[in-house]
């Protein structure tokens, strides 16, 4: 039934182990590497990605919401999974029950932690977060001895970890990023003199792994450098990276327009010649971006076929013309390689004036997820809609 499918998002899981045991290696037997798997694994699909993930040699998970979580606990994953966002005191009992780490930094929310980890015989580990810089959540560094000091004095739970997330990672300038680095390590420092242990430090994200060593402690956190994009504008990756995803769809519609024909809401583009164009059932009602109207290209046969006209909900149209033999059915790819040809998310990115975090992270529940493995589908994303041939499953998520 896969034939039945309009639009779907390949996800090359070969690609993120591949990528995963490069940060392995890249960051030593030392240090962990927490895999970053929040927001539906960028778009990739979480439960697949964090499987494969886990089995490639990262030894932890990170997500920002509890019910991100709760949704890797159902999947049968077991590994430890850090909660990076902020949990209400009402969801103590989440936590405890799936087994997450969560980041309080009120004693409220401690409290609430401790208070269910006693009622249920447990003891949760915590990470508590340090605001160095960023301006977000966590504490600032000269309220963090005190918090962690209430953790330590209630029962159910233990301080497992400290972390911090740097504002500038991705820039040409290291200086802020060193900032906060040194800031860190003056605060593990007057931890340390108080008699506070800290097992596992972490501040390092995607770009700080790849070019600040410094950053390393004792575990990193890949989020964007883990599905093979790249998490700079400005400097190229240190790592050979491969993209996870291809964002793909099919020519719905061939047809000759004539000379001043309009083409989409608004009439933004009107031929001035007799056109051969194709449409393409894809639009933002996917994810794909409506500021692409009239900029971005998609590849079919291997070619470039540019956009005409705006963007819709459901569909877009092209222009065929220097594409010789173009088909109904055949396929189109909007986010990934095609023969030699190649639209690379970062340009994606560039013409809607995002980044490429936003680029896969957008693409809607409708897309179908197809994984594969050695090239084969190992399993598809439940869409609704009674197009599911194969859905992820078991502990390995792979069919058996």
């Amino acid at each position: 039934m896969l034939e039945e499918i309009v639009t779907w998002a390949e996800i090359d899981l070969d690609a993120i182990a591949h990528n995963v045991r490069a940060f392995t290696r890249h960051v030593g037997d030392s240090v962990e590497v927490i895999a970053v798997v929040k927001a539906n694994a960028y778009g990739h699909g979480a439960v697949p990605v964090a499987q494969v993930a886990l089995e490639a040699g990262a030894t932890r998970l990170a997500v920002h919401r509890t019910s991100e979580g709760i949704q890797l606990r159902r999947a049968g994953i077991t590994a430890p999974i850090l909660v990076m966002g902020y949990t209400p005191p009402s969801g103590a009992a989440s936590i405890v029950r799936h087994d997450l780490t969560p980041s309080p930094i009120s004693r409220e929310c401690a409290d609430a932690i401790a208070a269910e980890a006693v009622r249920a015989g447990r003891v949760v580990p915590v990470h508590v977060k340090v605001d160095t810089g960023l301006g977000r959540y966590g504490l600032l560094p000269g309220e963090v001895e005190d918090f962690v000091r209430y953790v330590g004095s209630l029962c159910g739970v233990r301080l497992e970890g400290l972390y911090t997330h740097l504002a500038t990672a991705d820039a040409e300038d290291r200086a802020h990023a060193g900032v906060q680095i040194e800031a860190f390590g003056r605060l593990l420092a007057i931890l340390e003199r108080a008699g506070v242990r800290v097992p596992l430090r972490h501040v390092a994200n995607s770009a700080a792994m790849l070019r600040l060593p410094e950053a390393h402690f004792d575990a990193v956190r890949p989020g964007i450098a883990m599905y093979g994009l790249a998490p700079s504008d400005h400097w190229a990756p240190t790592l050979d990276l491969r993209p996870a995803l291809t964002l793909k769809s099919r020519v719905s519609r061939v047809r000759e327009l004539p000379s001043g024909s309009g083409i989409s809401y608004g009439r933004t583009f009107v031929t001035t010649r007799p056109m051969r164009v194709a449409l393409v059932p894809a639009g933002y009602g996917d994810g794909y971006h409506r500021v692409l109207s009239n900029r971005g290209s998609v590849l079919i046969h291997g070619q470039r076929a540019p956009i005409l006209g705006r963007v819709c909900m459901d569909q877009f149209v092209v222009d065929v013309d220097g594409i010789p033999d173009v088909r109904t059915d055949d396929e189109v790819v909007l986010i990934g390689s095609q023969g030699s040809a190649r639209i690379p998310a970062e340009e994606v990115a560039r013409l809607a004036g995002t980044i490429n975090y936003e680029v896969t992270t957008s693409l809607a529940a409708r897309v179908t997820r197809v994984f594969l493995r050695g090239g084969e589908v190992v399993g598809v994303s439940d869409v609704g809609d009674g197009l599911t041939p194969k859905v992820l499953t078991g502990s390995s998520g792979l069919p058996s």
